[in-house]
């Protein structure tokens, strides 16, 4: 078990500055986009590939296949 290492200082921090929030609120962050369910057979050579890739990263290796067939097709359309 890997212990945390806390640095506390006594004294002043320094000057403080207040920051207006600059963020979007949640509901601009989340990005809804219609989605079209397909079926689409692959070699299990390639499902093992984003099975492994997916779990490393730890994200659904279905959402690393659509991400790379969407950037597949915008690279096509910019080429039109």
């Amino acid at each position: 078990m890997k212990k945390s290492t806390v640095k506390i200082s006594k004294g002043e921090i320094g000057r403080i500055r207040i920051v207006e929030d600059f963020l979007p609120s949640p509901d601009r962050l989340v990005l809804r986009e219609e989605n079209v369910k397909v079926t689409l057979s692959l070699s299990q050579r390639s499902v093992a590939f984003f099975k492994r890739a997916a779990q490393k990263r730890r994200v659904p290796y279905q959402r690393m296949i659509r991400a790379l067939v969407d950037a597949y097709a915008e690279k096509q359309e910019g080429k039109g």
